[in-house]
């Protein structure tokens, strides 16, 4: 049995609460600004643009169908922000997002899905599967974005995922993507790097060329940030791709049945600044760095 003085030494239920409040402050304070990071987060931010993307979706779309769309389905969706922004644009848009790794889907749904409404909620389905699976319904388009079929190396496979995206978008339909390329990109250790967001809760954003073997095109990239007491997340995100080449993708969505496809150019304004809107073009001048975007007509 404690003794008074064992008992006094205990402290309050209260007392004990604050103790444990004051040390958990004080281990928070210790932690640099990477390790209270959320690497997705800091992605969303950096890369994503969903208010561009379901915009530049609907202009593709109309430029061949002069109406509006309705459907969407992005493969390789990762944490699946541009789903959530499609039924949020629309009362009558639906949305399925499919992607392999149950993490990145799971932090979407803590994250980008609770924002959502009910109503809204209701019309975006996600799965976790191979995207190169048949599913029904077949959609107006298909977004396939941020390079990520780059995923697979051979001429087959790709000619393979492009087929069975075909077969899950409507007749007149559309399959959307997303392109990079110029003398810069094959560089090994050249780094791109942009502040995101300014002041104390700020970082940097880096992408780094870490490899690239120009007999085969295998090319490594990877996604580092930089807070501003100096610490990192380096390597947060990491990528084995084979380097496409536009005419090569172009090439590889005939042979898997598309009609036709346009390449999407970023326009300039009067001071050679890039405008943040994009173009069909047919030829373009030479640039150590571009992005562009692949339309195919199903």
């Amino acid at each position: 049995m404690k003794n008074k003085a064992d008992i006094s030494t205990m402290g309050t239920p209260s007392t004990r609460i604050d103790e444990k409040k004051a040390l958990a402050e004080k281990t928070l304070a210790a932690m640099t600004l990477a390790e209270k990071a959320d690497k997705f987060r800091c992605y969303q931010k950096s890369v994503q643009s969903p208010d561009h993307e379901v915009g530049f979706f609907e202009q593709a779309f109309r430029d061949v169908f002069q109406r509006k769309p309705y459907s969407l389905r992005e493969d390789f969706c990762g944490t699946f922000a541009v789903c959530c922004k499609w039924v949020k644009s629309d009362s009558e848009r639906t949305a399925l997002g499919v992607d392999l790794c149950s993490e990145t889907l799971e932090w979407g749904k803590a994250n980008n899905l609770v924002k959502l409404s009910e109503s809204q909620k209701k019309r975006l389905r996600l799965l976790e599967q191979d995207v190169r699976k048949k599913n029904r319904p077949q959609v107006d388009v298909l977004a396939a974005q941020n390079f990520s079929f780059w995923i697979f190396k051979t001429r087959s496979e790709v000619v393979d995922y492009f087929k069975m995206a075909r077969a899950n978008i409507k007749s007149d339909g559309i399959m959307v993507m997303d392109m990079m390329g110029g003398g810069d990109c094959q560089i090994e250790g050249h780094v791109d790097k942009r502040v995101v967001k300014k002041g104390k809760r700020g970082f940097r954003y880096y992408w780094k060329q870490e490899s690239y073997n120009p007999i085969n095109h295998d090319a490594s990239f990877s996604i580092s940030f930089k807070f501003k007491d100096g610490s990192w997340i380096k390597r947060a995100f990491e990528y084995h791709w084979r380097f496409w080449s536009v005419v090569e993708v172009r090439e590889m969505l005939a042979e898997a049945g598309f009609k036709e496809s346009h390449v999407y150019w970023e326009t300039e304004d009067e001071n050679g600044e890039d405008t943040g809107e994009f173009e069909r073009r047919d030829s373009v001048p030479s640039a150590p760095c571009w992005i562009s975007y692949i339309v195919a007509v199903r």
